[in-house]
């Protein structure tokens, strides 16, 4: 009697996946890198030990969502799920920890401003000289701590300078994609259902950047 096949391997929905970025102010923010190797040590440094997707690009928040709402952290699953062999890339995710590179789709270069208008150079010029940028990752959800919130963690039980070491370390292998004069001035969690949360980020340091 023949072994009773096997059945496929589930793809996990989108649910089971979260849409993280690095952001901070740059004079160019939409660059692109195929760097599979620089991109690798970047998410290592920043998400750690969980499988997932960095998208090979950098966006200003206005080209995050494209037209009908699609976002580009939605547009990276979906690349992978158009995949043939797409059971075994989110088996590797889940199993492995796997990691992958998508680039993004060319609509995701236009410009298109929200409702909320904070972040045009007409209603803050601040943001004309330094510009807002967002790094994303899709992350597989898992229950080990991000590398970004351990190193945090662990900063608090000593000095508040501690961290800076980990920050630098992150901005130097951010350069690849977004060179000098570039900053990191945090990391998130994007909500689809309160996207100006992002807008948010930056506008909290709007005075400051007033004063430089």
């Amino acid at each position: 009697m023949p072994a009773p096949a096997t059945a496929p391997a589930a793809v996990p929905p989108l649910t089971e996946f979260a849409s993280f970025y690095l952001y901070g102010l740059s004079n160019n923010p939409y660059r692109q890198s195929a760097d599979v190797e620089k991109f690798g040590q970047l998410y290592d440094l920043v998400i750690g030990a969980h499988g997932g997707v960095s998208i090979g690009s950098s966006f200003h928040p206005y080209q995050l969502i494209g037209p009908g709402g699609v976002t580009v952290w939605y547009a990276a699953y979906a690349q992978l799920y158009s995949q043939p062999n797409r059971a075994a890339l989110f088996e590797a995710m889940t199993d492995e920890q796997a990691r992958f590179l998508v680039a993004p789709p060319a609509s995701f270069s236009a410009f298109h401003v929200w409702p909320d208008t904070r972040l045009t150079s007409e209603e803050n010029p601040v943001f004309s000289h330094y510009i807002p940028f967002v790094l994303p990752f899709l992350v597989r959800k898992g229950p080990a701590a991000l590398r970004w919130d351990a190193e945090f963690a662990a900063a608090a039980a000593g000095t508040p300078e501690g961290i800076q070491p980990y920050l630098e370390a992150v901005v130097t292998a951010l350069r690849f994609v977004q060179p000098a004069p570039a900053f990191v001035l945090g990391f998130a969690e994007f909500d689809e259902q309160q996207p100006e949360r992002v807008i948010e980020r930056f506008m909290s340091c709007r005075d400051t950047l007033l004063t430089r």
